[in-house]
């Protein structure tokens, strides 16, 4: 008689057998991630912070011009995903020639992809900053225009060292890319230091920074990803053909969720767009708040890579059990770390936002966006960021692609407009939406993860 899927779930939690990872192992792969997370953020807000020397109309342009790069970029970390969790399983099958296979091709695929973006960029750029945001100040055009146009070169690059950095957590290696992340970082920061102080050229300084940092580090993943006593290696394993199976198998991993995170990075152009409506003032207050608030979650961003990494590997070798085991164990740290982070940034908001010198005006919004973001992450961000990378790694892409779009679209968008422009909210009734959005999608995805409809495919395949 066949077992019921629930029953066989309740049975094999019962009996998990030796663990895949131990605590020392979980460890050594989160806390580079964390260390790594950090030092993006930091230097995320130091590139604000000289940037803003320039004018606020530099600000607003750059972060503009950043939620469409952002746009791009989900869809290589997509490709990076899908690679990762393709190769996880290899792994947890014992199988790490074919988890190699599976690496090269995802970069070849995110290469193919990248290049024909940066020449759609290039050739149509100002006709897609005028698409997208309309009319906007001059001044916040021209550095929006500059910027954009140097950053295209570096989408190929960045498409590298995302594939291949994920294929590193893989492998339970988080410490090399932290090292690499950090030498990008500051050659970034160096860039920025001569390019826009020193030899005065503004937005296209950052810009030429910020493409030659991620095309060196690109350089570099790439040549560490041949050394051939890695786990998961190139030797041996070029080609510039694409070899169907595989990248069907990347492919069903990557498409739903570059597609979700191009649907939600969309809506976040549209609610850009609306803000720019809203005057320089709401943009360069939303430009800080953003960047502020990726270092709130960030505790939470990087242990989802674990996350990720981890449970890929317990689908992979049959043990749906250690991949419950170590979700709840994981999103424990998570929300410890978002809500230490919350408390800081709810106490200090006005101190940290007066670091980017903004206007009165702008400061005074900022520092209201930012202490109720803290306050709601605390709560509602991780099951709605977390539990989606659960899934992935077990395949089940489809459906959690679905409530995205929807919430994307109904909640955040649908409420952006309502809160922000008809009831006169602005800025604050944009990131009011937002959390509307979290708390709809947290919701179906903790009834998804207690159904366990997400481990079908891994139990069909077991009976």
């Amino acid at each position: 008689m066949k077992i019921s899927h629930s029953l066989c779930r309740r049975r094999r939690e019962n009996q998990i057998p030796d663990l895949l990872y131990s605590s020392q192992a979980l460890r050594k792969l989160i806390i580079p991630l964390v260390l790594e997370q950090i030092l993006s953020l930091l230097v995320g807000m130091a590139d604000t912070v000289m940037i803003a020397g320039v004018g606020e109309a530099a600000v607003s342009g750059v972060s503009l011009v950043d939620t469409v790069n952002i746009l791009v970029i989900n869809v290589f970390v997509a490709f990076g995903t899908g690679g990762a969790v393709v190769s996880g399983h290899f792994l947890g099958q014992g199988d790490p020639e074919s988890a190699g296979k599976a690496a090269w091709q995802v970069n070849l695929l995110a290469v193919s992809v990248a290049l024909a973006v940066t020449a759609v960029f290039l050739v149509f750029r100002d006709g897609l900053l005028r698409l997208i945001f309309g009319r906007v100040e001059a001044q916040v055009m021209y550095s929006a225009g500059s910027y954009l146009a140097i950053t295209a070169l570096s989408i190929a690059p960045l498409a590298v060292y995302n594939a291949c950095a994920a294929q590193f957590r893989a492998m339970g290696d988080s410490r090399t890319t932290m090292w690499i992340s950090l030498f990008m970082n500051f050659l970034n920061i160096l860039g920025n230091a001569l390019l826009i102080y020193g030899a005065r050229i503004g937005t296209a300084g950052a810009a030429i920074a910020t493409t030659v940092s991620r095309t060196v580090a690109a350089a570099i993943i790439l040549y560490l990803m041949f050394h051939g006593d890695r786990l998961i290696h190139f030797r041996n394993k070029v080609t510039l053909r694409l070899q169907p199976e595989l990248i069907r198998k990347i492919l069903y991993i990557a498409v739903p969720n570059s597609l979700e995170n191009s649907l939600f990075q969309l809506g976040k152009i549209l609610t850009i767009s609306l803000i720019a409506t809203y005057g320089t003032y709401s943009i360069a207050a939303n430009a800080v708040t953003s960047t502020i608030a990726g270092l709130n979650v960030l505790p939470a961003s990087a242990v989802n890579n674990a996350l990720l990494a981890v449970v890929a590997v317990c689908v992979g070798a049959d043990q749906i059990g250690q991949a419950r085991f170590y979700t709840r164990k994981l999103m424990k740290m998570e929300y410890i770390g978002v809500a230490a982070v919350s408390v800081i940034l709810i106490t200090g908001a006005r101190r940290i936002i007066g670091i980017y010198q903004l206007s009165p005006q702008a400061t005074e919004l900022a520092t209201r966006v930012l202490t109720y973001y803290a306050a709601m992450a605390m709560v509602f961000w991780i099951p709605s960021f977390s539990l989606p990378n659960v899934f992935r790694a077990a395949g089940d892409v489809i459906w959690p692609m679905g409530i995205a779009g929807f919430s994307m679209w109904v909640f955040r968008l649908g409420f952006s407009y309502l809160l922000g422009t008809l009831l006169g909210l602005g800025l604050f009734g944009i990131w009011i939406a937002m959390t509307v959005d979290w708390v709809f999608r947290g919701l179906c995805y903790v009834i998804r993860y207690r159904s366990g409809k997400w481990e079908r495919k891994l139990l069909d395949r077991r009976e």
